[in-house]
């Protein structure tokens, strides 16, 4: 008897959900923590499920999504806007945790999303350090906008300018630091180190924007085709058409990874002819 699983993450604790016979269990609320972990992996060791889906939710479904990997369980961590779809198209009223789990059984059952396949630590330590040194830099560019406008404005005190100027040399020894710690992942690995030096010999292409996207890049199925890479990144076009009356213009979707659709947009804008 196929059995499905639907899990709810949130920071401090996660709804599971049993979906069988078309019908799902009453939910049962487990710590986010190791011994809660434990005691939802032995649950589903002795169910044995067909699926077991949940979201990808920041950073607070990896380790026990990891977990369940580890242990051979069949799971699918999809994209919360994938979900949020299918919760308009059940005509979802209302949004509980073990509301949102039930229906990610029923997804499950339904949409048969394909199994996740849990990336290496490495890759995860070289996503991590690509993000933050994406939001760092998004920082320090915000700080330059600041400065140019204090030293725009003749009544600025120079204690302002001062500020400034130090905040930007601390955004790059940080920015500088994060750098040296993915190079150091990227060169350990032979796989890695060979798809970052084919980055870097394309055009547009430096070092900055080579971890930017390797770091995305790494954590992702190598069996994705081109259409669902396109997807996953956001990119794929939105059309806005309907009989004679709507032919709205297309647009790229954007609901896909910000971090890597910035890193590859920037890689086509630096890299188109001028």
């Amino acid at each position: 008897m196929s059995l499905f699983i639907g899990i709810d993450i949130s920071a401090k604790s996660f709804d599971l959900v049993v979906r069988k016979q078309n019908k799902p269990s009453k939910p049962k609320c487990f710590e986010q923590s190791v011994d809660g972990h434990q005691r939802c992996l032995k649950m589903l060791k002795k169910l044995k499920p067909t699926l077991i889906v949940m979201e990808a939710t920041g950073v607070y479904y990896l380790d026990l999504a990891i977990m369940l990997y580890k242990a051979n369980l069949p799971i699918a961590v999809i994209n919360p806007a994938s979900f949020k779809r299918f919760a308009e198209l059940m005509l979802t009223q209302s949004k509980t945790d073990s509301i949102d789990a039930a229906l990610l059984a029923e997804f499950a059952q339904r949409m048969e999303p394909r199994l996740w396949v849990a990336p290496t630590s490495q890759c995860i330590d070289l996503k991590d350090l690509g993000r933050q040194k994406q939001r760092l830099t998004s920082d320090k560019v915000r700080a330059k906008n600041r400065l140019h406008a204090f030293q725009f404005k003749r009544a600025t005190h120079t204690v302002l300018v001062q500020d400034m100027l130090e905040s930007i040399e601390h955004y790059e020894k940080r920015i500088a630091l994060l750098t040296d710690a993915a190079l150091e992942i990227i060169h350990q690995d032979d796989t890695l180190s060979r798809q970052f030096q084919s980055l870097v010999s394309a055009k547009g292409i430096g070092q900055t924007s080579a971890i930017a996207i390797l770091a995305e890049f790494s954590i992702l199925s190598k069996d994705m085709k081109a259409k669902q890479v396109s997807r996953y990144a956001g990119f794929d076009v939105k059309l806005s058409q309907s009989g004679t009356s709507v032919n709205g213009a297309s647009r790229i979707s954007k609901a896909g990874n910000a971090y890597l659709r910035a890193a590859l947009f920037y890689v086509c804008y630096v890299g188109s002819p001028t």
